[in-house]
């Protein structure tokens, strides 16, 4: 089987479930299996400046949706000559991957009848079943299955590392200009973690909001912004320092790797649970490997 992936999450997930070897199509933000770009045709590239302050990409976000302008390509000449029978796509969010409906329209252009698989997971459970649909949808159920398994697991033993602490009140930022409050599984993170995130809408979307509208009172602040690492002049480190005195005063911040361990629906949100945990609650489960998440303040 030929798999297309056009979001990183579901090349992140065929590398766990071992199907690297299938993939005839990636993302430009495809770095996980690593170099997976360096080996298969990359088919979406982005509208979005890799360098631009997160202020300058909000505000070409907003201007391209207001002109009915899409955030990202499909190279169709591409995505044509590498006939794809499995092509992995996403309905859930149009600024963080390419939307489903250009796959369809990239289909009857191009005359493909690839099986198309959006992946458009809500909650936290529902991105296990994203793992499932995959496994499924590809013809390894059963490697699917295996790694499920493993992935709860982990997940159980966070909770039972933290089930009886009381539970941080934590405030997630996905943005910091403007600041926006998370959705989606964002939430469902923080509670696995033993927290309770504070002005967040789980299953929902995130929403912008305003310094002076932060919810309160916390006692720890995260610092994930949607996309960005840790490390590097626009990381996560160097946002949440830009903005530390807006931030509650006397009150622990940290910066995740949100763009591996927060935002990608896949199975590294389980690391970036681990590593939160290990941030909630010092001691009750193991400090995480450098590079996912640091204390700023």
């Amino acid at each position: 089987m030929r798999i297309a992936s056009l979001l990183p999450a579901g090349t992140e997930i065929a590398g766990r479930l071992g199907l690297a070897g299938r993939l005839v199509g990636v993302t430009f933000e495809c770095d996980d299996p690593a170099g997976i770009r360096d080996r298969v045709p990359v088919v979406v590239d982005t509208a979005l400046s890799a360098s631009g302050t997160p202020a300058e990409i909000d505000a070409v976000v907003r201007e391209r949706a207001a002109a009915g302008l899409p955030l990202y390509d499909l190279d169709r000449a591409t995505l044509a000559a590498a006939d794809p029978d499995l092509i992995l796509t996403q309905d859930l969010c149009a600024v963080c991957a390419l939307p489903g409906s250009s796959v369809a329209q990239a289909q009857a252009a191009i005359g493909t009848r690839a099986q198309v698989l959006s992946l458009d997971p809500h909650r936290l459970p529902d991105v296990l079943d994203v793992i499932t649909a995959v496994g499924t949808a590809a013809g390894v159920p059963e490697v699917a299955a295996t790694l499920v398994g493993e992935l709860t697991a982990r997940l159980d033993a966070v909770a039972a590392a933290v089930h009886d602490r009381p539970a941080p009140r934590v405030l997630v930022l996905e943005w910091t200009d403007p600041p926006f409050l998370p959705g989606h599984w964002v939430p469902d993170l923080v509670t696995a973690a033993g927290g309770t995130a504070v002005g967040a809408i789980a299953g929902g979307r995130s929403v912008a909001t305003g310094w002076d509208a932060l919810p309160g009172p916390v006692d720890v602040v995260l610092v994930a912004p949607c996309g960005f690492g840790l490390a590097g002049e626009r990381g996560a480190q160097a946002q949440a320092r830009a903005v530390l005195d807006r931030l509650p005063a006397r009150v622990p911040v940290y910066a995740l790797d949100s763009a591996s361990y927060v935002v990608r629906a896949g199975p590294r949100l389980v690391d970036g649970i681990e590593a939160i945990a290990a941030a909630l609650h010092p001691g009750a489960v193991p400090e995480p490997p450098a590079g996912r998440i640091a204390r700023v303040r």
